[in-house]
C-alpha cells in the first residue's frame, strides 16, 4: 500500500520557523525586561541611599550652622577688642604728646623775658599766647621750639601786637605750630634705607 503525505511540508516548516523565531523574541523581551526591572530597583535603591546621604549631611550642616555663627561671633568680638586695643594705644600716645610737647616747651621758654597766657593742642595742631619783652624774645623761643623739640614741627607766628600790661608796653604774641610723635627708631632707618 501506498501512502501519500498531502500535508504541505514547506508551510510546516515556514509555521514551525516562525513560531521558534517568535518564542526567541519572546524570550529576548522578557530578558530585556528583567534588565530594566534589575537597573530600575538598583537605581531606586542608590537614589534612597542618596537621598539618606543629603538628610544626614544637612542634618550635620545644620549642627555646624551653630558653631559657624559662634566663630562668626567671636570674629566679630575679636575686631570690636583690636579696635578698643587701637583706640587705648592712640589716646595713650595722644597723651604722651601732650605730656611731652608741655614738656619742651616748658624747658625751651625763657621765664624772665617770656610768659605764656594759652596753651592749646587739639590733635595735631598747637596754639600758644603769651606776652614777651621783645620780638627778639619771641623769634628765639620760635626757633628753639622748631631746633630743640622732636614733637613740635612748623613753627609759624600767627599774630603780634603791642600790649600794655600793668603799665609796661609788651609784645603780645600768638603761635601756631604742628605736633607729631617722632618716628621709632626702626621706621628711620628703614625710611633711611629706602631713601638711599
Amino acid at each position: 500500500m501506498l501512502r501519500i503525505n498531502l500535508l504541505p511540508i514547506r508551510q510546516l516548516q515556514k509555521i514551525a520557523k516562525a513560531r521558534n523565531q517568535l518564542l526567541v523574541f519572546f524570550l529576548i523581551f522578557c530578558v530585556v525586561l528583567a534588565l530594566l526591572g534589575a537597573t530600575g530597583v538598583l537605581l531606586a535603591a542608590k537614589i534612597t541611599e542618596l537621598n539618606e546621604d543629603i538628610v544626614a549631611k544637612t542634618n550635620e550642616k545644620k549642627s555646624f550652622d551653630k558653631v559657624i555663627q559662634e566663630i562668626a561671633d567671636l570674629e566679630k568680638r575679636r575686631l570690636d577688642l583690636n579696635n578698643k586695643i587701637k583706640i587705648i594705644n592712640q589716646l595713650k600716645t595722644d597723651s604722651s604728646l601732650t605730656v611731652h610737647v608741655l614738656d619742651d616747651v616748658a624747658k625751651i621758654i625763657d621765664n624772665k623775658r617770656m610768659w605764656i597766657t594759652s596753651f592749646k593742642q587739639n590733635g595735631g595742631s598747637l596754639a600758644l599766647s603769651g606776652y614777651a619783652l621783645d620780638n627778639k624774645t619771641i623769634a628765639e623761643f620760635m626757633d628753639n621750639l622748631t631746633l630743640d623739640s622732636e614733637y613740635i614741627n612748623g613753627v609759624d607766628l600767627s599774630n603780634t601786637s603791642l600790649k600794655n600790661v600793668s603799665g609796661k608796653g609788651l609784645k603780645s604774641f600768638t603761635i601756631s605750630a604742628s605736633v607729631s610723635s617722632p618716628a621709632p627708631p626702626a621706621q628711620t632707618e628703614a625710611g633711611a634705607a629706602k631713601q638711599q
